[in-house]
């Protein structure tokens, strides 16, 4: 089912009566989500991600702006008219019902032509806890299973109802590192298998980036960039963009251009070529980062954290604007690594200039050679 967002706003009353102005959520949202896609929205709390979700599955009416299912218009239609799946952070499970039964639940309020016989009902029921392997459990309550199952029992009772579009707000958030990472896992695979269009809604950009098909990053309501994870990675629009995505995060360094030529500090590092003279913020990726004696940018060094395959430099320089940085190099890289400083030569793939004021990014000639800014 596509879905299509056209304008879409909510406002909300200031909770504080004597401030006439509104609360913004979300700020005029449009797109248009293919037919079998999974969707990752993700942001930071509070930037209007789950405001979003609610307005699609039809739980609050937005203030303005139009949403289709398909070429249907379901802007203000009720959510169980909508044929909607939900499933929500903290599962919503019922404790008196076994797993079948909790199943089973949303297939009662059918009615009309709908309406399904008491086998029918387990029968459904039995398929959707088989899809997400849970089948063993039917007869269990939920104080009787992990986190992950239960978490699995909510996503069989959305997708018993066979919804065209399926829902899913912060889904993992309750589970620890290893369950999140297997039941998100198990989530790709039931949307690949049954091909429903599903919104995901995280704050984990390492989630979103590992599942969806496309990313929405969104910031105070508003949408700032929506492409394929890595394209979003790899080409931030702006400083927001870069900064959210990437573990560990982005090296942010004051600079300027100059001649052609981008300094960090007083250590000219790439080319800059395009781009006038002025002051920016630079970007540089962790993994962007080759030490080299004779490389341009010269930093403190602080530690060396072996991790494996990898190594993580931890540095200073004084144009930085949190206290220290980090790069990730490989281990063989960082063997030679003695004293108290450390020089890098920059991969310009992997640094990205931002306006100082307006914090979009400024493309070099070379990035737009290579598609990029289009």
């Amino acid at each position: 089912m596509k879905i299509v967002l056209e304008h879409l706003t909510k406002r909300y009353p200031n909770r504080n009566r004597k401030i006439k102005t509104e609360v913004t959520a979300v700020d005029d949202f449009t797109f248009e989500i293919p037919d079998g896609m999974l969707i990752g929205l993700l942001g930071p709390s509070g930037c209007g991600k789950s405001t979003t979700l609610n307005l699609i599955s039809g739980l609050e009416p937005p203030t303005s702006g139009k949403i289709f299912f398909g070429d249907t218009e379901v802007t203000n239609l009720p959510p169980e008219k909508r044929g909607v799946g939900l499933v929500f952070q903290n599962y919503a499970l019922y404790p008196h019902m076994t797993v079948l039964e909790n199943i089973m639940f949303p297939l009662g309020n059918f009615r009309g032509d709908a309406k399904l016989s008491k086998d029918e009902m387990k029968k459904r029921a039995m398929e959707a806890a088989d899809l997400v392997q849970i089948g063993g459990l039917l007869e269990r309550r939920p104080s009787e299973m992990s986190g992950g199952q239960q978490q699995r029992v909510a996503i069989a009772r959305a997708l018993v109802k066979k919804p065209d579009v399926l829902l899913l707000d912060e889904p993992l958030s309750n589970l620890d590192a290893r369950l999140r990472l297997q039941t998100r896992e198990e989530i790709r695979r039931i949307q690949r298998e049954t091909g429903i269009t599903t919104i995901f809604v995280t704050h984990d950009q390492e989630e979103a980036m590992s599942i969806s098909d496309l990313i929405v990053v969104m910031k105070a309501g508003a949408v700032n960039q929506i492409s394929k994870p890595q394209k979003v990675y790899s080409d931030p629009v702006n400083l927001f963009v870069a900064k959210f995505l990437g573990t560990p995060p982005i090296n942010v360094f004051d600079g300027k251009v100059r001649g052609g030529m981008l300094y960090i500090g007083e250590d000219p590092v790439i080319e800059a070529g395009g781009i006038a003279d002025q002051d920016v913020t630079v970007g540089v990726r962790p993994e962007g980062f080759v030490p080299d004696p004779e490389g341009a940018l010269r930093c403190g060094l602080e530690q060396v954290e072996v991790m494996g395959r990898d190594t993580s430099i931890v540095f200073r320089h004084p144009a930085l604007t949190s206290v220290s940085g980090r790069a990730i190099v490989d281990a063989e890289e960082a063997a030679v690594l003695e004293g108290g400083e450390v020089r890098f030569r920059i991969k310009p793939t992997k640094t990205h200039l931002f306006d100082k004021t307006t914090e979009k990014r400024i493309y070099r000639e070379d990035e737009i050679r290579r598609g990029s800014g289009r």
